[in-house]
């Protein structure tokens, strides 16, 4: 596993929320990664790390690679990569990413 892989692992376990991004929650980059940040917001989520892969070719890159997914953003919850703007989308209308983001 590279070195990439292992600090990606390391930040997906260590936090509850990690959302890899274009920009940060602050400034956006992209309306993808704006989108799941409004969507964390509004299931209450006060504590997520966000990774701004913009400043990182090889993170850009390896996070995909971590996760077999082809697009940015990505979101992660207690460890399990949980999908992007349009599945995240999808869960916080039917309730399911309140749910899943309570504890």
């Amino acid at each position: 596993m590279s070195d990439v892989q292992s600090w990606i692992k390391e930040t997906v376990t260590a936090n509850p929320v990690v959302l890899f991004m274009k920009g940060t929650a602050q400034f956006p980059q992209c309306g993808f990664s704006g989108r799941a940040i409004q969507l964390l917001k509004a299931c209450g989520v006060q504590n997520m790390v966000t990774v701004n892969v913009l400043e990182d070719p090889e993170v850009r890159q390896g996070i995909k690679d971590f996760s077999n997914w082809p697009t940015v953003p990505q979101l992660y919850v207690k460890g399990e990569f949980v999908g992007g703007s349009d599945i995240m989308n999808e869960m916080f209308d039917s309730g399911e990413l309140q749910t899943l983001l309570k504890d």
